[in-house]
């Protein structure tokens, strides 16, 4: 999913080196995902860029159309660990409603950061709106 992932905030193509009839459910539900699918294919067409790393722990962001953004938190150690982003770090001032892309939820409204326990080799990919849009 890491990888997955780090694709879709650079706008990156998908390459499948499986059968895809023989996919399981969770493969399936991942590459099919239609709110990770919009970060990938966003017509601003922007990549991500990393906005910060330290100790395995980076943090990347991108621009949408819409005028949200679109954010990754990576724990790339080989222990659970969390990682966090502030919103000055993304230009971000206000409020911000924060959403999980992948298990589509709505995660609630953060004030000045946003940070998540995030297991080894893992990430989260979140949508993050100013709460006064919503």
């Amino acid at each position: 999913m890491e990888t997955r992932c780090l694709r879709c905030l650079l706008s990156a193509p998908l390459l499948l080196g499986c059968d895809l009839s023989q996919a399981d459910e969770f493969t399936l539900n991942m590459l099919n995902n239609d709110e990770v699918l919009e970060v990938d294919q966003d017509p601003l067409g922007c990549a991500a860029g990393r906005i910060s790393s330290k100790d395995g722990m980076e943090v990347w962001a991108k621009d949408m159309e819409d005028g949200s953004k679109a954010v990754g938190l990576f724990n790339r150690t080989l222990f659970p660990a969390k990682v966090s982003v502030k919103w000055s770090d993304l230009g971000l001032s206000a409020s911000q409603n924060v959403r999980d892309l992948w298990r589509q939820k709505d995660l609630g409204i953060c004030k000045d950061e946003f940070d998540s326990d995030i297991p080894r080799h893992g990430c989260v990919l979140m949508r993050v709106v100013p709460s006064a849009k919503m």
